[in-house]
């Protein structure tokens, strides 16, 4: 097992980097040093559906010497509950409150953390299911998403209405949150959609800012590839609750509690 370079959002660690060998000595200094072991998964512990070789002994070996164990990922498609499902089909014990994923950690910020107006609290989603089940697990109100009917071609009347600001009856009054995450029904109507609701004032998150996806040993459009348009329209950039930025982290410690110093992060 071993650590992937810091990002640079996170502080450096104090810890000399080493690799480790089969000497168990020197493996157990290792594990002494840490309380907390953060996995990412696919790529780190799966790739698809084929599980690496180790994965579950590793994982098991630390439960046993009483080290939490926490899954993280940047897929937004996916809520908690689906991702405890993948794991118990790879045969790895776990449960809900062990996961971690960028449609948790944006709805824990929603909920948790952002001071919305009352009058400003719905969300407009450009997104899968994941987001919108995280959403509903804090009571956070939200359009958009899977609703068909945000999965069409914007029309000449759309764009009237849209123009219209206040009186527009596309524009929910309501919204005072922009989240993008990896949405597969991405279309026009919707970025226009978000785009004017950041014009009006709601804040942009994004779920994370992965420009790809990796699937089936190729690279495919990523989250990121969802907000960039977005981000080119309006230039700035989104609040983004993935991994490796620092909210992401913040959010995990809090769920948490526990000392950042002593949490080993196995992935990027």
């Amino acid at each position: 097992m071993a650590t992937s370079a810091p990002s640079s959002e996170y502080p450096a660690s104090t810890h000399t980097p080493r690799y480790l060998t089969g000497d168990a000595a020197g493996i157990q200094e290792f594990l002494d040093k840490f309380d907390v072991f953060l996995f990412d998964c696919d790529g780190v512990l799966w790739s698809g559906d084929h599980l690496f070789p180790g994965t579950n002994e590793t994982l098991e070996m630390l439960r046993r010497k009483g080290k939490q164990v926490v899954f993280v990922t940047n897929n937004s498609t996916k809520s908690r509950a689906d991702y405890n499902k993948k794991l118990t089909a790879l045969g790895i014990p776990s449960n809900t409150e062990e996961i971690f994923s960028s449609s948790y950690s944006a709805s824990i910020y929603i909920s948790r953390i952002l001071s919305l107006p009352p009058n400003k609290r719905k969300v407009f989603v450009i997104g899968e299911t994941g987001i919108e089940q995280e959403l509903a697990s804090e009571n956070v109100p939200f359009i958009g998403g899977t609703d068909p009917a945000y999965r069409r071609d914007i029309t000449p009347e759309d764009y009237k209405d849209i123009a219209k600001g206040d009186s527009s009856t596309l524009l929910d009054p309501e919204v005072g949150v922009v989240l993008v995450g990896l949405d597969f029904h991405i279309n026009y109507f919707k970025l226009a959609l978000a785009y004017h609701y950041i014009r009006r004032g709601a804040v942009f998150l994004a779920t994370n800012i992965d420009s790809t996806l990796p699937n089936s040993g190729t690279l495919f459009p990523g989250a990121g590839s969802m907000s960039a348009p977005l981000i080119m329209m309006l230039g700035k950039e989104p609040t983004s609750l993935g991994k490796p930025n620092q909210a992401m982290m913040d959010a995990i410690e809090g769920k948490f509690r526990f000392d950042r110093s002593r949490a080993c992060m196995v992935g990027d």
